[in-house]
């Protein structure tokens, strides 16, 4: 059987590996990583940006697949649309107003959540607010003094939580449609692929931050916690009121729509100035297909951000529609195309989702 794992990651691996063994030593694979000074190197002893762990020597997150000499790479499944700078700086900080018990419900939970995800990981901002450059949000900038101060580990530190996260509703939703289209006969309208779809694209948010920092022992103990009580309490919330779990989900991505908004306008604001400069690793590069130019720290945040703000479309609009019958508008095909309508990148978003009555 062979291991998938992103082109990235495989063409980075492979540079390394190749640099490493024909110069006999370490030095010339740190040309390669000096790019990342946030990630492990190999056999260097470098300090991590948080851990509780003892440092031990280097271990590659992505090896490369074992006893597959014949496979040069392997391709990711989902290709990322191609984003322009202007449609990520006019991505707008939104909520959704609730107009129902259910909207209030899954509003109710994510405030819960974000407090708890606060709590863990030290987050706080500031009530003074900054409009980052080029941008149209106001963002307030975190605060600069004691304890709840954002600096780069714990904005990496929250970043990863959030995304470990972030990754499982499309996936227990998918796994969820795609039982129940087996079990009634029935056909599932187009709904599975763009949840599964989200859900991997959580997944590489996940991979790329894990290229700039690994999680030590308690992290990794909160995000098995985390994902344990939050996988099983959303499967059978979906099982309930797939409904509800949308509108949770879009009010979830309205949040990190919020907290990257809060990150980039602390940059700009020279409030983290080791991201000033810091280049975006080699599997965020390739993924999201960043132009030469625009490749630091603070562009990898506007894509992620962009992402986010698709999501939190794609499942407030979900949350509008008839759960069992309506099919997917993100992937139709419609009689005038020429109007308005939802697609699968961002040149048509809506903040707040689509009306059914626009869609159908």
């Amino acid at each position: 059987m062979y291991t998938t794992r992103p082109i990235a990651t495989a063409l980075l691996n492979a540079r390394a590996t190749a640099n490493l063994f024909s110069t006999g030593s370490a030095s010339a694979s740190s040309k390669i990583y000096s790019k990342y000074p946030l990630a492990r190197q190999p056999h260097v002893s470098t300090p991590r940006l948080f851990t509780t762990t003892v440092q031990q020597r280097f271990k590659e997150v992505f090896p490369p697949p074992p006893d597959s000499p014949s496979i040069k790479v392997t391709p990711p499944a989902w290709h990322h649309p191609v984003y322009t700078e202007e449609q990520m700086t006019s991505i707008q900080v939104a909520h959704r107003q609730t107009k129902n018990w259910q909207d209030r419900i899954a509003l109710m939970m994510v405030r819960l959540l974000r407090w708890g995800m606060d709590t863990a990981t030290g987050y706080t901002h500031d009530k003074r607010s900054v409009k980052p450059k080029g941008d149209s949000n106001q963002a307030s900038l975190s605060q600069n003094k004691g304890w709840f101060a954002m600096t780069e580990r714990k904005w990496l530190v929250r970043f990863l939580f959030l995304e470990s996260v972030a990754g499982v509703p499309g996936m227990v939703a998918a796994s969820v449609r795609h039982l129940h289209s087996l079990r009634r006969l029935k056909r599932d309208n187009g709904w599975i692929e763009t949840l599964l779809e989200e859900a991997y694209n959580e997944r590489m948010h996940l991979l790329t931050f894990m290229k700039m920092a690994e999680p030590g022992r308690f992290m990794k103990f909160m995000i098995l916690g985390a994902q344990g009580v939050f996988y099983n309490g959303f499967f059978l919330s979906y099982l309930l009121s797939p409904r509800i779990c949308h509108r949770f989900v879009g009010h979830l991505e309205e949040e990190a729509v919020l907290t990257y908004t809060r990150a980039i306008a602390d940059i700009d604001a020279g409030k983290l100035p080791k991201w000033a400069t810091l280049e975006a690793p080699e599997i965020a590069v390739r993924y999201w297909n960043m132009p030469e130019s625009h490749r630091t720290m603070r562009d990898l945040l506007l894509y992620i951000r962009a992402d986010e703000a698709k999501h939190r479309e794609v499942n407030h609009t979900l949350g509008n529609l008839e759960q069992d019958t309506d099919p997917n508008p993100f992937v139709s095909e419609y009689e005038d195309p020429s109007k308005p309508h939802p697609t699968k990148s961002i040149d048509n978003i809506k903040p707040t989702g689509w009306e059914r009555k626009e869609v159908m």
